[in-house]
């Protein structure tokens, strides 16, 4: 008998979408991949892939392993392994990534680190964050 490899419940076959024309007003958690088509007034934390495409807008904080922005995004960005904001995105805000691709036509307003900086994740969905500089005073 063949048994099928695949299985619902490992988080990286979950999928979730909200479609253009959808409006959210809160807080997102997802332990799978996310792709945003409408808008989202709150925070976003997904321990997959999060994609905004063209017409998606986020207002909030986004922490997951990694994005790809087409559309709009005011807010923070923690993309622990990999960002990519390809042409068409409008990102306003600060992005702390592992590595960062940005394709010509997109448009980046804010602060951004890379590499280096230690990342804590509480269990809450809150970042801390610490740099190892030698010699600071308090």
């Amino acid at each position: 008998m063949i048994k099928s490899a695949k299985n619902p419940t490992v988080p990286s076959a979950i999928s979730n979408r909200i479609m253009q024309g959808t409006k959210i007003e809160g807080d997102i958690f997802s332990d799978g991949d996310f792709r945003l088509d409408g808008e989202i007034i709150g925070k976003v934390n997904i321990k997959g892939k999060f994609v905004v495409g063209e017409k998606g807008k986020l207002k909030g904080d986004i922490i997951c392993a990694r994005a790809s922005i087409s559309g709009s995004v005011s807010g923070s960005i923690l993309a622990t392994e990999g960002l990519e904001l390809n042409e068409t995105a409008v990102v306003r805000g600060e992005l702390k990534t592992e590595r960062l691709a940005v394709e010509p036509g997109a448009e980046f307003t804010g602060n951004c680190q890379m590499g280096g900086v230690i990342r804590e994740m509480k269990e809450n969905g809150e970042m801390t964050e610490s740099n190892n500089v030698k010699g600071k005073s308090a």
